[in-house]
């Protein structure tokens, strides 16, 4: 029996932890036919199957799960050693996959990205930004970035900024058509504008005060994915919206919204860059987190957060310039 290459075993690797083979694949940065040309070699080397495939899905045989159990700490080991002698040289290579929301990714581009470049210019960055939440293991990243309610309880966790609320906002000439609401039930009454989730569901407006919780289905006629395009149409006067504050400050603070049901918005845990502990740590994402660290005071400063405001007049006067 011919001994499997080190390729070999990291391909089996790959299509293991992704379960798929176009993933797995574009992890590696090699052509599909090439991926399944190897493990099909891996696995008649072997003498074993490896995979159970379908057109629609890959799953680990019972070998296949014995052999991964097996290699996966020694794999880690390795790589372990390989990025110790390259980091002691200074020559830090490879690549670092880091997924989060556009402000997520916007706040590494403003604070860390430039730092990290200049320090390890041989570490190729692929950030993306999506809203919707991915398993960051699954899609083959090494960490993630995203509100603290939002990372998985299995992550190790780094807060990157302070904690932030959301609001809900609605233009003066809205409120001044219709009572502001007092309490959350309130909303029931007015026009709502409604998010629609990554996932395809309908976000439920969630509200908190003194340990009582508010899940409401607000009403409304218009429903967007986007709290700036959110916001956008809360100054329009097309209702109230609910959104994070940094989205809506600008907005807030020159008089083109103003924020109702404030004593129910209480302030969540912020930013976080999260990756899993269970596993080796790649070179490139310790060397991301020194980074974080060592420019802990900009990226604080620069994370989205606002300061608390005082609640608003139930009908707030027109302001100059409003739309």
């Amino acid at each position: 029996m011919s001994k499997p290459t080190l390729s070999d075993l990291r391909a089996f690797i790959a299509v293991a932890e992704h379960r798929s083979f176009r993933r797995a694949a574009d992890f590696l940065g090699i052509a599909r036919p090439s991926l399944s040309h190897a493990i099909r070699g891996l696995e008649d080397s072997l003498g074993v199957r490896l995979f159970h495939r379908t057109t629609r899905s890959v799953a680990l045989t019972e070998a296949g799960t014995r052999l991964l159990g097996r290699l996966d700490p020694l794999m880690h080991d390795l790589d372990a050693a390989l990025e110790d002698v390259t980091g002691e040289q200074g020559h830090l290579q490879g690549q670092l996959r880091i997924n989060g929301n556009d402000v997520a990714i916007g706040l590494l581009l403003r604070t860390v990205v430039p730092e990290f470049l200049a320090r390890y210019p041989g570490v190729d960055q692929d950030l993306v930004a999506e809203g919707r939440l991915v398993d960051i293991v699954e899609q083959g990243f090494d960490a993630g970035i995203r509100l603290g309610e939002a990372v998985p309880k299995d992550m190790v966790a780094i807060p990157l900024g302070p904690d932030i609320r959301f609001l809900a906002v609605a233009s003066p000439r809205y409120l001044a058509q219709r009572p502001a609401p007092e309490v959350p039930d309130a909303l029931t009454q007015h026009q709502c504008i409604r998010q629609r989730l990554p996932s395809g569901k309908r976000y439920r407006w969630e509200f908190s005060k003194c340990g009582q919780t508010v899940e409401i289905d607000v009403p409304g006629t218009l429903t967007l994915d986007s709290s700036s395009l959110m916001v956008e149409a809360a100054i329009g006067g097309f209702g109230v919206a609910y959104v994070p504050e940094p989205y809506a400050h600008a907005a807030l603070d020159d008089g083109r919204l103003v924020s109702v049901l404030e004593d129910w918005c209480p302030r969540i845990p912020g930013l976080s860059l999260y990756f899993p502990g269970n596993r080796h740590m790649p070179a490139g994402l310790r060397a991301f987190i020194d980074t974080i660290q060592a420019l802990r005071g900009q990226v604080e400063a620069l994370a989205p957060s606002k300061p608390l405001r005082k609640s608003t007049p139930a009908v707030p006067p027109h302001p100059k310039g409003e739309r």
